[in-house]
């Protein structure tokens, strides 16, 4: 059998006492061998360089875990002022409407005791017109005693007459229902008043329905 050129320098190295060279295959062989060998007894082999962290990272996520510890300690923060106002703002709310309720107890107490003695005052004058209209004769001596009672009565309640015959006209407190031509007033100034106005605690409740005086 031929052998090749390698071959034959390897048998001629091996007669002339030279060491014979390994092929790469082979020198590779016993380092794969052995790495089977410590698979086998139980090692693990050594992880890749790109399987490492890198330097740093355990403290990146330190750092990242303790902002969102701080952030959800302010959000919980802000939910409870959120909470505090909300009591605070129900508690008013309830406050004001029975403060509310209370008033309007208060106001309708007050009207009907006003109510009440007006009512008690103006009793002796419905007598005196019971009496007046029971009485033989001339009426109008009792009537007109009993319309100054009424008025004693109603000017301690804060009602006053508004005053109109020979007054100038004033809009907010009288009403021209006409005007006729006078010689001897003025124009503008009342001559007759149909019906009598009245004040009550300075507050116009009715104004007083007059004949206005205008050139002749």
């Amino acid at each position: 059998m031929a052998l090749s050129s390698e071959e034959r320098n390897d048998r001629e190295g091996e007669i002339r006492g030279e060491p014979v060279q390994e092929s790469e295959s082979e020198e590779a062989a016993p380092s794969a061998e052995a790495d089977r060998r410590e698979e086998a007894a139980g090692g693990e082999p050594a992880p890749a360089a790109e399987d490492q962290h890198p330097a740093g990272s355990s403290g990146d996520e330190n750092r990242s875990g303790e902002e969102i510890a701080r952030l959800r300690e302010e959000l919980e923060a802000v939910r409870r002022e959120r909470d505090e106002y909300l009591d605070t703002l129900k508690r008013l709310k309830a406050e004001f409407e029975n403060s509310r309720k209370r008033q309007e107890r208060e106001r309708e107490r007050i009207v009907e005791l006003a109510s009440e003695r007006l009512v008690r005052e103006l009793l002796p004058v419905l007598d005196n017109l019971e009496r007046a209209l029971e009485s033989e004769g001339d009426i109008r001596e009792g009537v007109r005693a009993t319309r100054d009672q009424l008025l004693g009565v109603l000017e301690e309640e804060g009602l006053i007459p508004v005053a109109s015959d020979g007054q100038h006209f004033d809009p907010s407190v009288h009403e021209a229902v006409m005007s006729q031509p006078s010689e001897e007033h003025e124009e503008g100034v009342i001559v007759q008043t149909f019906q009598r106005g009245y004040l009550l605690n300075g507050k116009p409740i009715r104004p007083a329905k007059v004949v206005v005086a205008r050139e002749a």
